[in-house]
């Protein structure tokens, strides 16, 4: 009987193990969401209902915060703006990094492989370090609360050069070599064979750079001056100064500017797996 539960892979021990796990996961994720549903929660109370009653839930929701802090501020210009720049930096880096990562994956050239290690060096400096002297060249330019300023510095992501070259080497040279004898060119080759194949790839790029322009703060924050320039994620943020730190308002705000983001995440999961996957290729 003991070989027979051991085939059949049960006994209680197991039951308990995979109800155990379920329990772990189910904590996880209820701890992963809890920040987001207290936000939720905050967005339809009161100003004095956040800090007086000590309420998880509001007690009456307060649907209207959600039209009142869109309008308090220009959100309709936020959003276009952060639209706008999360476009353009997805051309960018999916523009450059499948050029870049082709050359690194399949053309030779003097020094190719130390080139590759300095893009990935890059990886390990903090972006704060980076921040003034980013700011200093935009400043230089005069493009301090431009589009201009906004986007030229994130149109190159190393990280998507790194997954495209890891993408491109999974792929057969045999197609390459084909196209090479009936005499193709390697911008051809690049565009009719490599780059089609990589549509994957393409896709999980694509998804993370707008993902990451989305939410990006700080540089928003440094390069903008003016309201008509600003995104959404700074937008939110001014509720601390107009409103003396309006909870509901600033909460209402930013459940808006997550849910292009939670469902685009919905549709799209398979593309976050393979991103994971692809940077364990060598």
């Amino acid at each position: 009987m003991r070989d027979v539960r051991r085939r059949a892979g049960g006994g209680p021990s197991a039951g308990l193990g995979k109800g155990a796990r379920a329990l772990l996961l189910a904590a996880a994720c209820l701890a992963m969401a809890a920040p987001f549903l207290w936000m939720a929660a905050t967005s339809l109370m009161g100003q004095l209902e956040v800090f007086s009653s000590g309420r998880l839930l509001p007690e009456t929701a307060l649907w209207s915060n959600y039209p009142d802090a869109l309008t308090a501020q220009p959100f309709a210009r936020y959003f276009l703006n952060s639209l706008l720049f999360a476009a353009v930096v997805v051309a960018g880096q999916v523009a450059t990094a499948t050029t870049a990562g082709y050359a690194f994956a399949r053309l030779e050239f003097p020094g190719r492989d130390r080139v590759f290690m300095l893009f990935l060096a890059t990886m390990m400096v903090p972006v704060v370090i980076v921040l003034i002297p980013r700011f200093l060249m935009i400043d230089a330019l005069g493009w301090i609360d431009s589009y201009q300023g906004l986007v030229s510095t994130e149109l190159v992501s190393v990280w998507g050069i790194f997954l495209m070259r890891q993408y491109f080497r999974t792929v057969p040279r045999e197609l390459e070599d084909a196209a090479r004898v009936d005499g193709a060119g390697p911008l051809r080759i690049f565009w009719n064979v490599a780059l089609p194949l990589a549509k994957p790839a393409v896709a999980t790029l694509a998804l993370f750079a707008f993902i990451d322009a989305w939410k990006n703060f700080l540089w928003p924050l440094l390069v903008t001056r003016s309201m008509e320039m600003r995104v959404v994620e700074v937008g939110i943020a001014a509720f601390h100064s107009t409103y003396e730190i309006n909870w509901p308002y600033q909460m209402a705000a930013g459940v808006v500017a997550v849910l292009p983001i939670a469902l685009l995440f919905l549709f799209t999961q398979r593309y976050f797996v393979r991103g994971i996957q692809l940077e364990g290729i060598r």
